[in-house]
């Protein structure tokens, strides 16, 4: 099974702005949205490296 992973955003305010579009929160959106956040890390990471750099910039992401 896999390891649950630490929450890498702030549930309140995903929550406020979906609310403020109108529209509701799912039960397990916020997993997601949090999965989408660490593949989009993960893939900023890779190509860091591939540039030979250890700050992850904004043209990374």
């Amino acid at each position: 099974m896999a390891k649950k992973r630490d929450s890498l955003i702030v549930a309140s305010k995903v929550k406020a702005y979906i609310k403020s579009k109108k529209m509701m929160t799912s039960s397990d959106a916020l997993e997601a949205i949090s999965d989408k956040v660490y593949c989009m890390l993960d893939s900023a990471i890779a190509r860091t490296q591939a540039n030979r750099r250890s700050t992850v910039k904004p043209q990374d992401l």
